[in-house]
């Protein structure tokens, strides 16, 4: 029994530390796909986050403003995204794609000129996100695997709340849904759909951005080149597994953080290769794309470049 419930605790630390950056790229994704922008660019945007907040802790030292300034660098490249797309029309999915080249380049090109190499210096643990019970509990025990985590791992549960209050509660949640079915119509009505469509992309890169600072702030404590890899489309798949909603985004990411828990659980023993467990996420992630995505109706002008009339 004492087995069962240090490995159950096990699992919930393991997927209380991969949900979070996913659950965090995955909102912001749902904001972009809803008001009609496709942003397959997360990840890229998650990897200038990941680096920004690691340069920002190792020259702060402080983990929140490390993550904040990583979101606001997210933040930055969905501008980018929003110009490129909103203002002059340009195809979204080769723009995301770019965007998806430029981010990781960027940041080992940037490594390189600060320290010479293409990772960053590894993060102390007071420049990193704070945890919530800090030595509150006994080492390797089911409270501190349960409650002795970084603060920001079950801040991005009452963010999906959040979400969800703005998208389906909120008058501009309203406009940024109707948005992404007909813009001619909300045109017609009033709403300025450029700027809702602005707001929504560049928040999308904002909580990418705070997602891939996670990763190198709470996850692995230093930026390499291979630190995001993936994750920006998983939570792109989650999305998808969603329905483009933020509660079916926040379960899809659960899924996947199991997932992620099951492959940490797994790896501790030999008897699986390991080359075979580190599939589990991403075979998921192909099979949640076969079954959902027939049947996840994406926002009628989703995808469509939206030309304001004279």
């Amino acid at each position: 029994m004492n087995i069962l419930i240090q490995n159950l605790g096990l699992l919930i630390n393991a997927t209380l530390i991969a949900t979070p950056p996913l659950l965090f790229a995955a909102l912001g994704s749902c904001f972009s796909e809803r008001c009609g922008v496709v942003n397959i660019g997360i990840e890229g945007m998650m990897t200038v986050g990941a680096v920004v907040g690691a340069i920002t802790a190792l020259t702060t030292h402080n983990g929140i403003i490390a993550f904040l300034v990583g979101g606001l660098a997210g933040a930055l490249f969905g501008l980018i995204h929003a110009i490129v797309c909103i203002s002059y029309h340009a195809d979204q999915t080769i723009a995301g794609t770019a965007i998806n080249f430029i981010g990781p380049g960027l940041a080992v090109f940037t490594c390189k000129i600060l320290y010479n190499s293409s990772d960053t210096p590894a993060i102390d643990s007071a420049s990193k996100l704070p945890k919530m019970f800090n030595n509150m509990f006994a080492a390797g025990s089911f409270g501190s695997n349960v409650l002795n985590v970084y603060s920001m791992a079950y801040l991005v549960f009452v963010v999906a709340g959040i979400c969800w209050f703005v998208f389906y509660k909120t008058r501009f949640g309203a406009h940024l849904r109707a948005c992404g079915e007909h813009p001619e119509a909300c045109e017609s009505l009033g709403i300025n759909v450029y700027l809702v469509r602005y707001i929504c992309v560049i928040l999308s890169g904002f909580l990418a951005g705070l997602g891939g600072a996670f990763v190198t702030l709470a996850t692995v404590s230093q930026f390499r080149p291979t630190v995001i890899v993936g994750q920006g489309f998983i939570a792109i798949a989650a999305v998808i597994f969603g329905k483009f909603s933020p509660e079916g985004a926040l379960k899809g990411c659960l899924i996947f953080g199991v997932c992620n828990g099951i492959k940490a659980l797994a790896s501790q023993g030999n008897v699986v290769s390991p080359n075979l467990i580190s599939m589990i996420p991403y075979v998921v992630t192909i099979i949640a794309l076969i079954l959902f995505v027939g049947r996840a109706n994406a926002p009628a002008a989703n995808g469509k470049p939206y030309i304001k009339s004279r």
